[in-house]
């Protein structure tokens, strides 16, 4: 691929992240104000100048454009930068920096999440008008979860159901949530980096106890 398809390419991308995100960004808008069943897709399509063929290119309901594509939780130069950082280790060994590659990611995601702050308060402001989104919000953390795992398997050189990946998109995931949760609590001042870095801290400090594991009583296997 030469240089000026590489810029075409990534142009093209670019204006097709913008265009989902602003379909997003409107359907959240409309649904906060007045629930699902209170406005058309040739409404989002009116607002944000497409036509109905491209809305449903990007998503097949209005429930999945408020819910968001999962290619825009992570930018892709934050993603690759984070699986570049373990090729410097054997495949299949975990590398020594994952931990602090990882909160190191979070932190970078939290820049990211300060940036579409607006669209995550209108997000609540959906579920409280639609609480049955709930059920779908579970099932797309999970698939975002799975691909996450995939990503730090793929940076490990390691299976996905490793249970150091395990465990680390899970404790991740967990730990974000808990943070997200604070930071958008009535009356919270605090920036969310910083409940970010507190309780990652917390966590790291538990996990850095010494432990015995227990040694079986007779007569159990």
């Amino acid at each position: 691929m030469n240089e000026s398809a590489a810029i075409e390419g990534g142009l093209r991308e670019r204006k097709r992240a913008a265009t989902r995100a602003a379909i997003t960004s409107i359907t959240r808008k409309l649904t906060a104000e007045r629930g699902l069943s209170g406005y058309t897709v040739e409404e989002v399509c009116e607002q944000a100048d497409i036509s109905r063929r491209t809305f449903f290119n990007y998503f097949p309901t209005k429930e999945d454009a408020v819910l968001g594509h999962i290619d825009d939780d992570i930018p892709a130069g934050v993603l690759e930068e984070f699986i570049a950082g373990g090729h410097a280790s054997p495949a299949g060994e975990i590398s020594p920096t994952l931990f602090q590659d990882l909160v190191r990611l979070s932190l970078k995601l939290s820049e990211h999440m300060a940036a579409s702050e607006e669209e995550t308060r209108q997000l609540i402001g959906v579920v409280k008008k639609e609480p049955q989104l709930i059920l779908r919000i579970i099932g797309v953390t999970e698939q975002r979860e799975a691909q996450f795992a995939r990503d730090v398997a793929l940076r490990e050189g390691v299976a996905p159901d490793h249970p150091v990946v395990q465990m680390a998109v899970v404790l991740l995931g967990t730990i974000a949530r808990k943070s997200s949760m604070a930071y958008f609590s009535e009356g919270n001042t605090r920036p969310y980096s910083e409940l970010l870095m507190e309780n990652i801290s917390a966590a790291s400090e538990l996990f850095s106890q010494p432990f015995e594991l227990p040694v079986p009583a007779e007569g159990h296997s």
